[in-house]
């Protein structure tokens, strides 16, 4: 899992980015233009699948998260490209669950990623 942290540099602080832009703009969905919904499911189902291709480990440790966000990111990326018109968020409860829960998983895969290791004691 030589991957782990790099990728986890990259994504934590894509999805904290993200999520905070997207609860400022939640009102922008209520009027989703398909075209744009589509090309976004396209980019999500793309960046998914290259999470996945890169590292699609599934371990009960911290990097299972990378995994979650690929495979979570190739569902949301063929939703958006199959049912562009439907809603896709809102200034719903359930879309501030979704959003702060994955702000939660980008600020823990930013500290995973840029936290100090430490060198183990010296043996006597």
């Amino acid at each position: 899992m030589t991957n782990s942290k790099p990728l986890a540099r990259l994504i934590g602080p894509t999805i904290v980015v993200l999520t905070i832009s997207e609860m400022i703009n939640f009102h922008i969905w209520a009027t989703n233009i398909p075209p744009v919904t589509y090309l976004n499911g396209i980019i999500l189902f793309v960046a998914g699948l290259s999470i996945v291709l890169a590292h699609n480990y599934w371990v009960l440790r911290w990097q299972v998260l990378i995994t979650l966000v690929g495979w979570f990111g190739i569902a949301g990326g063929l939703f958006r490209t199959f049912f562009p018109e439907a809603q896709q968020a809102g200034d719903t409860p359930a879309s501030y669950v979704v959003v702060c829960c994955l702000l939660a998983i980008g600020i823990f895969l930013t500290y995973k990623a840029y936290k100090r290791e430490d060198s183990p004691a010296p043996k006597h």
